[in-house]
């Protein structure tokens, strides 16, 4: 797959949907579908960081899985800790500083034991940014983040003419890498699900019918090129898509 060298978007977010299913089509529990999709996790972040992807944000665990069967949520649970652990060398010997966002308390020690180290030493690596979305939901970062601006306007540190788009977007850790330029959801599904709501104002989404455990490179690069045919007027008059022209400057990646 041809991705052009100088056009990559800068933050790409990912639902990671369809683990349930993968399993549910093969005869298998749902937990064999999320060991596949965690295998997944590993060549996507692989690839993304071969592309030169600045920013990564995976939609592993919502706030409203927490209501899925108990077993489920568990072996979920244990699943991110072994992710953490076995990729831990990986992401600090490729300059990859993790990061997290989300209601991140409600996670157990299990997680956090592994999980907050490795924020931690990885916080100064500079190469790529991977961000997962544990326990979040867009809306709930919304409010989160206009609660706290209530709260300085209360205070009188703020006035209530300073609440704006950009104060509200800058108490939100989802942006913290910029608004996402591109948004891929797995599965076959055309829907967000309370992903990165305030930030994919004007993303750019790609809706993929793979499953997650069957995504990869291939088809992360499929979702870039796409991306690199759009024309993106955020509001304004657009100047039309131009056409490519011989010659121009593409890069081949592996896959």
């Amino acid at each position: 797959m041809l991705v052009e060298a100088k056009n990559l978007p800068h933050h790409v977010g990912i639902i990671m949907d369809g683990n349930g299913r993968w399993a549910q089509l093969r005869g298998s529990a749902r937990v064999l579908g999320h060991r596949e999709g965690s295998k997944a996790v590993r060549r996507t972040v692989r690839a993304a960081r071969r592309l030169g992807l600045r920013a990564l944000t995976l939609y592993a665990f919502s706030e409203q899985n927490w209501a899925r069967p108990g077993d489920e949520v568990d072996a979920l649970m244990e699943l991110l800790r072994e992710f953490l652990t076995t990729e831990r060398d990986e992401i600090l010997d490729n300059g990859i500083r993790l990061s997290a966002i989300g209601n991140l308390g409600r996670l157990p020690h299990l997680v956090r034991a592994v999980l907050d180290p490795l924020r931690r030493e990885s916080e100064d690596n500079d190469q790529m940014t991977l961000t997962l979305a544990l326990s979040y939901g867009g809306r709930e970062e919304i409010a989160t983040a206009a609660r706290e601006l209530a709260r300085q306007v209360a205070a009188g540190k703020i006035r209530p003419d300073d609440v704006t788009e950009k104060a509200l977007g800058d108490l939100m850790p989802s942006l913290a890498v910029g608004d996402p330029d591109l948004v891929i959801r797995t599965g076959g599904e055309r829907r967000i699900s309370n992903f990165l709501l305030y930030g994919l104002a004007y993303a750019e989404l790609h809706f993929a019918d793979v499953l997650w455990p069957d995504f990869g490179a291939e088809q992360l690069h499929d979702a870039i090129a796409s991306y690199q045919q759009r024309e993106r007027r955020f509001g304004h008059v657009g100047k039309g898509v131009q056409p490519k022209t011989e010659g121009a400057s593409v890069t081949r990646i592996a896959i």
